[in-house]
């Protein structure tokens, strides 16, 4: 049976709970015991956290890694094949593929400034974040050392050609190295333009049905979220205490500002640039949009909704509604883009490792690739982050200490991204002959 999204959402936010208090109540008894017992209990505690209650959580994550791979590269291949002949795409579809480029370009761009900002994850003092290396100690010595080979030789055309086209991609995809397996994707689905019409569709309804497959395996990972979420965060509280609340709640507070910032700050200015419809009419027209988006966190479940206010209440052309919001809701990710780089982000910064700007320039192209390959459903970026995590060097366990926090920007990051699917009808519209005009 489906659970609801209204009631998942409840039940992780309770789960959210649940593993907070068990965690605080575990840290309040600490300061009330006597100095000389509480060694011997916190390493109790640190054992059942890290022994029981940390792996059985995990078992959400793991159902995430499953679908990673087989989930961005059929999203991607599809996401470019159903473009059909590439030399046949007209104004329409390049002024939607660029403004699509751009506002997720800037999202991530205006996320990653944030999180250098506020540094949310070095608001964890130096013990949280030796607990952290520890406990991801044989990720972190892979990831150290793969990172090492790269580097001994310097950087150059061959170092470029080893990330994007390695000899052997297969080993690259079981490390999670993501970007050659999004090139190999990319090719894939240009190739697949030049496919006869029967074959291309035939190749379709297969990578439709694998993601319908991993759609699946998300639904079930997210039916145990809550009981995941309630452990895992229960597990770091145990360990880490009010140093992790504090970074999660700054780490919060940022997404949520810059999501404001990007729907609000830089939407408007894409309309005062390039459309003859003002930011107040806009935002009072498509209110319906935002509040539909915000409570169902699925960008698929606002598509009907979407076309219907903006045709009728913007004055959209149907043709151009019907093109670029469909294929907005698959493709249009900027809030998922910016959630990304900033998870990546505070996971890196939690454990202590410093990207450089060469890394994080690749994080943010990554973000925008990988963006277009998720499924537009509640959760749907979670098995993307984590191959985000280690595509630049960070263990994607660090997607655990949001967990707790996701639903809530899954909502928010879903807002924008709709509206900014929104935004760029109107602007595509105008620039091809429409006239909107907010009523």
């Amino acid at each position: 049976m489906t659970i609801p999204q209204s009631r998942q959402a409840g039940h992780i936010l309770v789960g959210m709970v649940v593993g907070l208090v068990v965690g605080l109540l575990w840290q309040g008894l600490l300061w009330a015991l006597p100095a000389s017992e509480v060694g011997a209990w916190a390493t109790t505690g640190t054992w059942v956290a890290t022994n029981l209650l940390d792996p059985v959580g995990q078992i959400f994550l793991r159902l995430l890694f499953l679908v990673v791979v087989p989930l961005v590269f059929a999203s991607l291949v599809l996401g470019v094949s159903q473009q059909g002949r590439l030399d046949r795409l007209g104004g329409l579809a390049w002024r939607t593929m660029a403004l699509f480029g751009l506002n997720m370009v800037i999202s991530v761009a205006l996320g990653l400034v944030m999180m250098h900002i506020l540094a949310p994850g070095s608001a964890m003092d130096a013990g949280v974040r030796d607990g952290l290396r520890e406990s991801q100690g044989q990720a972190l010595a892979g990831i150290q050392a793969t990172a090492a080979s790269q580097q001994a030789g310097g950087f150059g055309l061959r170092t470029l050609l080893d990330l994007l086209l390695p000899r052997n991609v297969l080993k690259a995809v079981t490390d999670f190295q993501i970007l050659p397996l999004i090139i190999a994707a990319l090719l894939t689905g240009a190739a697949a333009t030049t496919l006869a019409e029967d074959r291309r569709q035939r190749l379709e309804d297969g990578l439709e049905t694998v993601n319908l497959l991993m759609a699946r395996i998300v639904a079930w990972a997210l039916a145990l979220a809550p009981y995941a979420v309630a452990l895992l965060v229960a597990a770091t509280v145990m360990r880490f205490g009010a140093a992790y609340l504090t970074a999660v709640a700054l780490f919060v507070v940022g997404v949520l500002g810059v999501i404001a910032i990007h729907l609000f700050g830089t939407m408007s200015l894409l309309l005062l640039m390039f459309s003859r419809v003002r930011p107040v009419p806009f935002f009072k027209a498509i209110g319906t949009i935002l509040v539909t988006a915000f409570s169902t966190s699925s960008s698929n479940a606002t598509l009907p909704t979407c076309i219907k206010v903006t045709r009728e209440r913007l004055g959209v052309t149907p043709s151009v509604a019907s093109f670029v919001l469909p294929l907005g809701a698959t493709m249009n990710m900027s809030g998922t883009a910016l959630y990304e780089g900033c998870v990546v982000l505070f996971a890196a910064q939690a454990f202590g490792i410093d990207l450089t700007l060469a890394q994080q320039m690749v994080l943010l192209g990554l973000a925008v690739l990988s963006a277009v390959a998720v499924a537009g459903i509640p959760g749907g970026s979670l098995p993307l982050i984590i191959g985000l995590c280690t595509a630049v060097g960070v263990p994607g366990e660090g997607i655990a200490l949001v967990l707790g926090v996701d639903r809530l920007l899954d909502m928010a990051r879903t807002t924008l991204n709709v509206a900014a699917d929104v935004v760029t009808a109107v602007i595509v519209d105008e620039a091809t002959g429409g006239r909107p005009e907010a009523r």
